[in-house]
């Protein structure tokens, strides 16, 4: 297939265009400059430089192409992860961007439009299994997620949304300082140490990415097939990192800063089962445990 490819550098994209690029698909991605031009290239994708919100120039990228897949996205740093502000990049690239990009595939006749989404905007289940079914929730950071979604679903065509896990592994910024922290003997926990986190690797992410293009209409979880607990997911970054954990960031702290933590404080044991079923993806690392010492050993 001919799949343009929107966020192809970013922390998923950069596991996802050359997962497309095995899988035997003509890959053109959008490059905000002309160091992400030139790491496309060597990766064999055909790097574009327009805007995600110049629709007629969208427009002319997207004719001939089979699929479009929206992967942009503009998250804040960790040390700024609670400040709403910081999020006001992201919520333009998730909300007017997405539209723009779902209007140019729309009118250029696009076959299918795939579109990253979390599913940390799922309610808080305790210990219970989250499927696709699961009520969503609403609060001030899922605002984006929730507009990508309906801006996708509202394509005239086949359209998959993903709802990916909390991302870790190589390019996950996240992710690799908290590794560096744990490497110093610093282990904090994302919530309250007995409710669960549903990670995925970003390498089995990317594979995700490249499995969709032949999933049937949907929405699906992508997620490790073991979630954590936060107290598990804790003790396997450290074990990765080699080294005791001296210093332990109690994860209800993150309680006291309300809805601004919300999507990672609470208790989320999300189910692949579906997507598993639809395409035949598997995950290579099974949970967090295989996944952090795979990464421990590169980063």
């Amino acid at each position: 297939m001919k799949v343009f490819v929107t966020g192809g550098t970013g922390a998923l994209g950069g596991h996802a265009v050359p997962a497309l690029l095995r899988a035997g698909h003509v890959v053109t991605a959008l490059a905000r400059d002309e160091d992400k031009a030139a790491t496309l290239a060597a990766q064999g994708a055909m790097p574009v430089q327009v805007s995600l919100f110049d629709r007629d120039a969208l427009g002319k990228v997207c004719a001939g192409q089979d699929a479009v897949v929206n992967l942009a996205s503009a998250l804040p740093s960790m040390a700024r992860f609670t400040s709403a502000k910081a999020w006001q990049a992201n919520n333009k690239v998730r909300i007017e961007g997405s539209a723009t990009l779902a209007e140019a595939a729309r009118a250029a006749g696009v076959g299918r439009f795939v579109q990253e989404s979390v599913s940390m905007i799922y309610r808080d289940h305790g210990a219970r299994w989250v499927d696709e079914d699961a009520p969503v929730d609403h609060y001030p950071i899922s605002r984006g997620n929730h507009a990508a979604e309906a801006n996708a679903n509202g394509f005239d065509g086949d359209t998959v949304v993903l709802r990916f896990g909390w991302f870790y592994g190589p390019g996950a910024t996240h992710s690799e300082q908290l590794l560096a922290l744990a490497r110093r003997h610093v282990v904090a926990m994302p919530g309250p140490a007995r409710t669960y986190v549903s990670s995925i690797h970003v390498a089995d992410a990317g594979e995700a990415v490249a499995a969709a293009l032949a999933a049937p209409t949907g929405t699906y979880n992508i997620v490790d097939d073991e979630p954590l607990t936060k107290r598990e997911f804790a003790d396997a970054l450290a074990r990765a990192a080699g080294k005791p954990a001296w210093v332990r960031v109690p994860g209800r702290a993150g309680l006291l800063l309300g809805d601004r933590l919300t999507s990672l404080t609470r208790s989320l044991r999300v189910s692949n089962g579906r997507f598993k079923a639809a395409t035949g993806w598997a995950p290579r690392y099974p949970s967090a445990r295989e996944g952090w010492r795979a990464m421990a050993l590169t980063a």
